[in-house]
């Protein structure tokens, strides 16, 4: 063993020990890993640096702006609820969770997709009375396993892909993967909805209980051409809210306040409800409902300009003693008070016609300046931002998901790469205002750290080849295994998946792609076998809630403990290593 070997491996253990461990941030201890290697002349700077234009980690940075158009349009609600429906028992409704979330996440971002359904998945669960624990989970599974169905599903399949291609190996077309990833999601979905659904434990999560929030009156209204119009109560989806509930209805000279859930919805109704903060940021998502209080249309902003503040109203506050029309909020503050909430209790009445007092919430839709511009001012004790509260822009909905739909179709047709695809997707959902510049660069920068450490692994990857570690390890773990390519094949996987467990799944699969292409030449077979099972591998995180960030964003919600995803995801792991090691040799033979 030489220096270089011993060396590559200690900063590898390293870490494997830090990830493990979650107490240092991913990304800098990759770059504390590649700086290792750098000036220990394992690798040279500039070959450190090629992860960082790998075309993989391109694309993944580009996706993030299709996934915020998507979301800024309103394309993914638009979709969720076509596809969702209003499933009436336990077992239907995971079936609905299952199958729509992975259709959406083999296109788009696991993380975004996730982050989208939960609200409706547990709105489901107050519909049917059961625990969000027995539905959640299988919800950041189906979002894993749709990501493998296709090459742009998951980050991982484009990182490894860009590693194939830098190798010299034939690049992969966006549905080569979906003939083992489609098989995967039907067997391994079935299972869910079957058998692990019932291995769940009924549990509250955290943000179950709603008594103790501050409670608002919210109006909307239904424009003319609403498409909620005609509809009924429960057909809208207005039913049962995850942050509240529909009071009263408000049609001409008349007030129903017995709302039944057949009532049919008319164009210019007033509907009004009573909820949390963020029932607000719940009903702006509904296509066809437009916020009736506060003449927030006078405030001239645009849907990704405006975004949802709750402020406490202080003892210098000049409006105090007044009512809020008196007050003239909207002119002074260009914000428009949708609610005002008293000692936690809704304010029933006309917004305009409550006389405002010292320590009122008031729930306002303005833009995003005036928490900045108003954070410190003696007008109000606190100013705090809803997140991710912008309102949005469903007409443009049809034509996001168009082009999104035109990004697949020319790379499936051969016409662009799926680097060159994204890219025109990206310029044409910018050019037609479908995501704006300033929020496109937003999604990168947030999402900065993960694509640190996608192009940071690329270092530790280049780093166990030039070593000659990744040849030392494949003698030491594969040479008494004869050259048997199939058991050689089944050790790469679990070697995948146990890292994948431990640490990112972008980082297993570059530290084990050398190894693969190793094993590979050891057994004198093609390589592609082996980079299919890394890429299948490392997406295969269903033990613990550490190797996949959907996994850990349902265990607050869900109220789930560790001991449930070995449960239920132990049995689901190999279920998967079943299907992916019979399916892979079959369509890359050895």
């Amino acid at each position: 063993m030489t220096f270089d070997i011993a060396l590559t491996l200690l900063v590898v253990a390293g870490v494997l020990g830090m990830l493990a461990s979650n107490r240092v941030p991913a990304d800098m201890a990759m770059m504390a890993a590649l700086v290792v290697v750098v000036l220990a002349g394992v690798i040279s700077p500039a070959e450190a640096l090629l992860g960082f234009a790998n075309t993989g980690l391109m694309t993944v940075a580009a996706l993030y702006v299709v996934a915020a158009a998507l979301r800024d349009t309103g394309a993914i609600y638009w979709l969720a609820h076509r596809f969702l429906g209003q499933p009436r028992s336990p077992g239907r409704a995971l079936g609905r969770v299952v199958a729509p979330t992975a259709l959406l996440s083999a296109f788009l971002n696991n993380t975004t997709v996730v982050a989208m359904m939960i609200p409706a998945v547990q709105e489901w669960a107050q519909r049917l009375k059961v625990s969000p624990s027995r539905l959640l989970l299988p919800l950041s599974y189906a979002a894993i396993l749709g990501g493998t169905c296709t090459l742009i599903g998951t980050s991982t399949n484009l990182v490894v892909d860009g590693l194939a291609q830098k190798a010299g190996l034939p690049g992969f077309r966006i549905f080569d993967l979906a003939w083992v990833g489609v098989p995967l999601l039907l067997i391994a979905g079935t299972y869910l909805v079957l058998v692990g659904y019932r291995l769940l434990p009924e549990r509250e999560g955290i943000m179950e209980q709603l008594e103790n929030a501050r409670e608002y009156r919210v109006e909307m209204r239904l424009p003319e051409k609403s498409p909620l119009a005609g509809k009924s109560i429960r057909d809208a989806g207005l039913r049962n809210l995850t942050h509240g509930y529909l009071t009263e209805i408000i049609r001409g000279d008349k007030l129903f306040t017995a709302v039944a859930p057949d009532m049919e919805l008319h164009e210019g109704d007033y509907l009004v409800f009573v909820g949390a903060p963020e029932c607000a940021r719940e009903l702006q998502r509904i296509n066809g409902l437009k916020t009736a209080n506060g003449g927030v249309d006078k405030l001239k902003l645009r849907n990704h300009q405006r975004c949802l503040v709750e402020v406490v109203l202080g003892r210098e506050f000049p409006g105090l003693g007044k009512t809020v029309r008196q007050s003239e909020f909207r002119t002074v503050y260009q914000a428009a008070i949708l609610s005002v909430s008293r000692n936690g209790e809704r304010m029933s009445g006309k917004v305009g016609d409550i006389e405002l007092r010292m320590g009122d919430t008031l729930l306002l839709e303005t833009g995003h300046a005036f928490v900045e511009q108003y954070r410190y001012r003696r007008d109000f004790m606190l100013v705090s931002p809803l997140q991710d509260s912008a309102p949005p822009d469903f007409r443009k909905a049809p034509l996001a998901v168009t082009i999104l739909v035109g990004m697949v179709t020319l790379n499936v047709v051969g016409w662009l790469s799926v680097l060159e695809s994204v890219f025109v997707a990206c310029g044409l959902l910018i050019g037609t205002r479908c995501v704006t510049v300033n929020r496109a660069r937003l999604m990168v920068s947030v999402n900065l750290p993960v694509l640190v450490v996608i192009a940071a692994s690329f270092a530790l990857g280049a780093a166990m080849t030039e070593s000659g570690a990744a040849a030392w390890v494949v003698g030491l773990v594969f040479g008494n295994v004869g050259a048997s390519p199939w058991l050689a094949l089944a050790l790469v996987y679990l070697m995948t998946v146990v890292f994948t467990e431990l640490i990112t799944n972008n980082a297993a699969a570059v530290l084990m792609f050398p190894i693969a292409l190793g094993v590979a030449e050891f057994c004198g077979v093609s390589p592609m076998p082996f980079v299919v099972a890394v890429m299948f591998a490392a997406s295969a995180s269903f033990i613990t809630p550490l190797g996949y960030q959907t996994n850990l964003m349902v265990m607050g919600p869900g109220g789930y403990r560790f001991m449930d995803y070995v449960r239920v995801g132990a049995p689901l792991s190999l279920i998967a290593a079943v299907v992916a090691l019979t399916l892979i040799p079959l369509v890359w033979s050895f």
